[in-house]
């Protein structure tokens, strides 16, 4: 522990607007309390089965959509790392596989994570969204505290500035 509350941080990436304002929030906080910065993006594989269960996806779509799901994450991950970089904050970054709230929990617990930045929390519309949205999920079961960034310009300025 640094002296201050958050000396692991993880923001979670899905690729949203919403999870770059959280990246942004996440390296100035990192930045203020001197605290390691984790970056991690799922690739959802969970939701991608699902879908060729259904027949949404035949096996040969599902190899290229799983493809494209992979340069999305690498491309976030390369954001975050060169967002970070220009404030000179060092970042952790992983692309991991599989139901993104189980992966992200399992992060925490393995690498002893203070704190989870996640992007807002959509609306819910209808009890499956409440069933099926991965930040709300990481909300309720998260093992370490859980710090949600809301929309804001007042952040870009923030950022802009340090």
């Amino acid at each position: 522990m640094n002296g201050l509350p958050y000396s692991s941080i993880l923001v979670y990436l899905d690729g949203s607007e919403g999870s770059m304002n959280a990246s942004m929030y996440a390296i100035l906080l990192a930045k203020a309390s001197k605290a390691r910065l984790h970056a991690v993006y799922v690739v959802n594989t969970k939701a991608l089965g699902e879908l060729v269960r259904s027949h949404i996806f035949v096996d040969q779509e599902q190899a290229e959509y799983l493809a494209d799901l992979q340069k999305d994450a690498a491309r976030h991950i390369r954001h975050i790392e060169r967002i970070a970089a220009s404030k000179d904050v060092e970042v952790t970054a992983s692309v991991l596989s599989g139901s993104p709230h189980k992966e992200v929990i399992s992060y925490i617990k393995q690498h002893g994570i203070d704190l989870l930045v996640l992007g807002s929390v959509n609306a819910i519309r209808s009890r499956r969204d409440e069933l099926t949205s991965e930040n709300d999920r990481m909300l309720r079961t998260s093992p370490c505290p859980v710090l949600v960034v809301r929309d804001s310009d007042d952040l870009w300025a923030q950022f802009e500035e340090v």
